[in-house]
């Protein structure tokens, strides 16, 4: 079963052709007990294979314990985009729809290994003292939420203290309920700052930077 049109196909790979350095996808999966965990590891193999410059590890949530701890890896399926090292950068649920914008763009910010923030956005940044967790609520219909999910990876590659989450809203409603998540994109930083809609760089990251002061 494929996932990607032929069309689509050559667009991503057109996408693709100016990364630089290499990125891995890592991919946790249980496909007995997971709705989507199939799908998305199809998805990742064929994005994958558009590309020499990406690479592919796909893991069993329930077997490979060790792996999921290595990567603090907490529900399925999972996608970990990382480089050279593992910036935080985290798809929780089927990046389709709007959000597969949202897996190439984490790509390739990955491949260049520059978040291409503003240069008074990383100045800011380099203040943090304290972890900060972003989880970015979406759903796959939702033509705003890429750009939100987009700006919070680029956060946590520009820190190491930044860890960022795509959560797909229907395919965690455990998670729907804690955080009361009525509309999308919502925002929750540390489980205790949450807003809704996909706000300006400088907006958002004044949002980022009030973690560090709780």
């Amino acid at each position: 079963m494929a996932m990607l049109e032929d069309k689509v196909k050559d667009q991503v790979k057109k996408e693709l052709a100016g990364l630089k350095e290499e990125v891995k996808l890592i991919v946790f999966t249980q496909e007995l007990e997971c709705q989507y965990c199939r799908e998305n590891r199809i998805l990742t193999e064929e994005v994958a294979s558009l590309s020499d410059k990406i690479g592919i590890e796909v893991y069993n949530f329930a077997i490979d314990k060790e792996k999921v701890e290595e990567y603090k890896v907490d529900k399925i399926p999972a996608i970990v985009v990382m480089g050279e090292k593992d910036y935080g950068i985290r798809f929780y649920g089927l990046p389709g729809g709007y959000e597969f914008v949202s897996l190439i763009e984490a790509i390739k910010v990955v491949s260049a290994r520059d978040s291409g923030l503003a240069p008074e956005s990383r100045e800011l940044v380099k203040k943090l003292t304290r972890p900060v967790h972003i989880q970015v609520f979406v759903t796959l219909t939702c033509p705003y939420c890429s750009r939100a999910v987009e700006l919070a990876h680029k956060l946590a590659l520009e820190s190491d203290l930044i860890r960022s989450d795509m959560v797909e809203a229907a395919e965690f409603p455990q998670l729907v309920n804690k955080y009361n998540v009525m509309a999308v994109p919502k925002i929750v930083i540390n489980g205790e700052i949450q807003f809704e809609g996909a706000l300006p760089e400088p907006a958002f990251l004044e949002q980022v930077m009030k973690a560090n002061q709780m």
